[in-house]
């Protein structure tokens, strides 16, 4: 039965009457364009006010807004690793040498729609603070796509540690010892990488961070250590051919399930952006194709027909995979509890990295 909006059926008047239809029009999926807010102190006597998220450009002018050097160097390293970033800043007074709550600041970010927040305090009360605010504002009511990302430059026991304390999928924080840059430059660095990358499945292996400053010798992580921090949901950093410092795998701080069990569901940070980008796909195109929709026995296919038609471009996007096979699992099918609902159970078999290669050379004489 053909549907009409602005056509009433009670017409006698002959003559041939249309309306226009705009929610067939769009069949592609979203784009994935990503943005960073940092949380930032301010100095004495800012022009930003506090808790106010603000678009900069240039570290001079995060410098203007704030009167805070901290803000300027978070802002400078974003731009130098990937200069093309959509990025804003929201401010945090701080008093004295005291580490401030940053809840407040999180939570005025919620409007912005940010995709990666990087606080400028990497304790294990901020990043907690920061976990707080991703578990609230990426349920499935909130909806959206939230990473967050931190650094440390001290130690590697530092970083398993802080990691461990998380445990969440949508946080990824990098390490990288001895080196001159600050945390911060290198957490700015390190998210300003990720935003770069919109393919929420391609990992980001040997992406450089650029103006960060490399660590002795001495300082580095070796393998072993690297293991370590990957299989406590660490990222180790290296120093790669040229002197330049690369992401050696990026992992989030998720290694253990509600009942202590090791699970490596989200090891990868592709996974969780990946869910985020399929999530933000269905959601588009259920809102596009069904906004005054009836709920009549022809609805659940005609919805099951659009999520599968999602699912296959995404395959084609190489975000998932084995689509024809799970699809008896796509299901959807009316509430038992309420008449003006429907559920649906979607299988996602994302596309996971080529990290590893192994091979066995045969000496034949």
């Amino acid at each position: 039965m053909i549907a009409f909006d602005t056509i009433p059926a009670s017409i006698r008047k002959p003559g041939a009457y249309f309306e226009f239809n705009t929610s067939l029009a769009v069949r592609n999926l979203p784009t994935n364009k990503q943005s960073i807010c940092l949380i930032v102190p301010l100095g004495v006597d800012p022009e930003l006010a506090a808790h106010v998220p603000m678009p900069v450009y240039s570290a001079a002018e995060a410098k203007s807004l704030t009167n805070s050097a901290v803000a300027e160097e978070m802002v400078e390293a974003v731009i130098k690793s990937y200069r093309y970033a959509a990025l804003s800043i929201v401010g945090v007074m701080v008093e004295g040498d005291v580490e401030p709550n940053i809840a407040a600041a999180l939570d005025a970010t919620a409007a912005g729609k940010f995709t990666i927040l990087v606080p400028a305090w990497y304790s294990q009360a901020a990043m907690t603070a920061l976990r707080t605010h991703i578990q609230t504002y990426t349920d499935s009511i909130e909806q959206q796509s939230i990473i967050g990302v931190g650094a440390l430059t001290t130690t590697l026991s530092a970083a398993t540690t802080l990691a461990g304390s998380l445990n969440s999928g949508a946080i990824s924080l990098a390490v990288l010892p001895g080196t001159a840059s600050s945390a911060r430059q290198v957490a700015c660095a390190y998210a300003a990488k990720i935003a770069s990358e919109e393919d929420p499945a391609r990992p980001l292996n040997t992406l450089e961070l650029n103006g960060i400053q490399i660590p002795p010798i001495t300082k580095r992580l070796g393998r072993t250590e690297q293991e370590t921090a990957l299989a406590n949901g660490v990222t180790p950093l290296e120093v790669g051919p040229g002197d330049v410092i690369q992401i050696v795998r990026a992992v989030s701080t998720y290694t253990k399930s509600a009942t202590g069990a090791t699970d490596v569901s989200l090891l990868d940070l592709t996974t969780m952006r990946s869910l985020y980008f399929i999530r933000e796909a269905c959601r588009e195109r259920i809102r596009l194709r069904f906004p005054r929709s009836k709920l009549s026995n022809k609805t659940p296919a005609a919805v099951r027909g659009e999520l599968l038609d999602v699912l296959k471009k995404l395959e084609e996007l190489e975000i998932v995979e084995e689509v024809d096979a799970n699809a008896d699992g796509l299901i959807v099918e009316r509430s038992l509890q309420d008449a003006n609902r429907l559920n649906a159970a979607i299988p996602a078999d994302v596309v996971n990295g080529l990290h590893v290669f192994a091979g066995r050379i045969d000496l034949l004489l």
